[in-house]
C-alpha cells in the first residue's frame, strides 16, 4: 500500500529513513555559501538598506504573514540578484512529487517560489512564517529539492523567515547528502542582508 504524505508534515526522520539522507558538516561539501562571494556596490548596499528597513517596519506592525515576507523582502532581493530576467524566470507554487518506490513513500507539496535556469532547477526557496524558525522548514524544503529531476547536479534552496535566512546544497545520490550554511539575521548590526545578498548572487553564477 503506497502511503501519501504532505511536504509541510515530513520530518528529517522520515527523509533519513525513506531515502537514505545524510547531512555533511564537513566544510569542502558547501563551500558556495563561503567562497568567492562577489563583492557588493554602493548601489547595491543603498537598495539592501531599504529592504532592512521595510522588514522593521513589519516587525513595527505584526503579525507578520508570509506572503508580506516574499513580497517585502525577497521579492526586492530576487530582482537586485537579476533572478527575474533571462536565463532565469519565476514559477510560483508549483506543485512537485518525490516517491520512494521500494518503501511506497509518496511526498506531495507546493514549492513557495522556484526559480528555474533553463529547466534545471538551481534554487528552492521555501518562505515560512515569521514565527517559524529555520530548523522547522528544512524538511520541507529538502522534501522540495529531492524532488529536482535534474539530480546530476547539486540542488541550493535558501530557507527565510524575513528575521532569518540559512541556505542548504543536496547533492543526489546514494545516498543523497545535504549541508545548510550558518544563519544571517536581518537584524544585526552588520546588515545580515548583505551576505545573504552576496551568497545570492554567487549561487546565481552557478
Amino acid at each position: 500500500m503506497v502511503q501519501t504524505l504532505q511536504a509541510s508534515n515530513v520530518n528529517l526522520r522520515v527523509l533519513i529513513d525513506t531515502f537514505g539522507l545524510q547531512r555533511r558538516r564537513d566544510d569542502q561539501f558547501f563551500g558556495e555559501w563561503r567562497e568567492d562571494l562577489p563583492e557588493l556596490t554602493d548601489s547595491e548596499k543603498q537598495f539592501l538598506n531599504k529592504v532592512k528597513e521595510g522588514f522593521l517596519n513589519l516587525v513595527d506592525h505584526p503579525p507578520i504573514q508570509e506572503r508580506a515576507v516574499q513580497v517585502s523582502i525577497l521579492g526586492p532581493m530576487l530582482f537586485l540578484a537579476d533572478f527575474y530576467l533571462p536565463p532565469f524566470h519565476i514559477q510560483t507554487e508549483k506543485s512537485i512529487e518525490i516517491s520512494e518506490e521500494d518503501e511506497g513513500v509518496v511526498i506531495r507539496g507546493q514549492v513557495d517560489i522556484l526559480l528555474v535556469k533553463e529547466q534545471f532547477w538551481i534554487m528552492v526557496i521555501e518562505s515560512k512564517g515569521f514565527s517559524f524558525s529555520t530548523e522547522a522548514g528544512l524538511a520541507q524544503l529538502l522534501a522540495y529539492m529531492l524532488a529536482n529531476p535534474h539530480s546530476s547536479r547539486p540542488g541550493f534552496g535558501m530557507m527565510a523567515t524575513g528575521g532569518i535566512f540559512q541556505f542548504v546544497k543536496l547533492v543526489q545520490g546514494n545516498p543523497p547528502q545535504y549541508a545548510i550554511s550558518d544563519q544571517f539575521g536581518t537584524l544585526n548590526q552588520v546588515n545580515g542582508i548583505y551576505e545573504v545578498f552576496r551568497i545570492l548572487k554567487r549561487i546565481g553564477q552557478l
